[in-house]
């Protein structure tokens, strides 16, 4: 019986696929690195931005330093004209959730000033329980860091913890957390990849993770 949730942000929770790209884009272009598809740019959505060049470039001498630099200055500038929203259903599901007396917290690759403003932007940061972000932990996605953080500081189980991410790195975290973990499949990470980080669950819609705990929580 699933119980507490964690949930990632970007690309789970709210669509900011369109400012990320651009900024990847602009990050690539201004330090003079190989051409990458938008397919390749995707692939570090959801690593922490201070590991990404070398994940992105594996095979160059990237600073990661340097590239997260780079990639701050033009995404603050670029987030300005930005039009983010969150993803179909997720602001009612998730009230959902929290009425009925669920646990709800965020682990995310995003700075976590930039993710209160966000959430506080959506109006659901006093939603969650706890909220961690990339210079929450020493250790980012893959490892289950975060999670582990989560699970710790509110006494979770992670039998009763369903991890809902759209990248490959949210599920091995999940997965390596010891967690149950749901991938979704409209966000940012490639049916392939998800596929291949065995989730237990892949769901379409946001709302359906609803219809995953058959066995209601009672509220006492």
């Amino acid at each position: 019986m699933i119980m507490n949730y964690i949930f990632d942000f970007d690309g789970t929770l709210m669509d900011t696929s369109g400012v990320i790209l651009s900024t990847i884009k602009a990050t690539i272009r201004d330090m003079e690195l190989p051409h990458k598809t938008d397919e390749e740019c995707r692939s570090i959505i959801g690593i922490r931005t201070d590991e990404a060049g070398k994940y992105l470039y594996p095979d160059l001498d990237v600073s990661n330093k340097e590239f997260a630099r780079v990639f701050r200055e033009n995404y603050d500038r670029l987030k300005k004209g930005a039009h983010e929203k969150a993803f179909p259903g997720v602001l009612d599901t998730l009230e959902q959730l929290r009425a009925a007396g669920y646990g709800l917290a965020v682990a995310s690759s995003r700075r976590l000033a930039s993710l209160n403003e966000y959430l506080d932007g959506l109006g659901i940061k006093g939603w969650f329980e706890m909220i961690v972000g990339a210079d929450s932990v020493t250790k980012g996605k893959p490892n289950p860091e975060p999670v582990l953080k989560i699970l710790s500081e509110l006494g979770w189980n992670g039998e009763n913890t369903l991890v809902v991410g759209d990248a490959d790195v949210d599920i091995m975290m999940g997965n390596t957390a010891g967690c149950r973990t749901c991938a979704v499949t409209y966000g940012n990470g490639s049916l392939e990849s998800l596929r291949e980080s065995t989730p237990d669950y892949m769901i379409d819609n946001f709302s359906d993770i609803l219809g995953l705990n058959v066995i209601k929580k009672i509220i006492l």
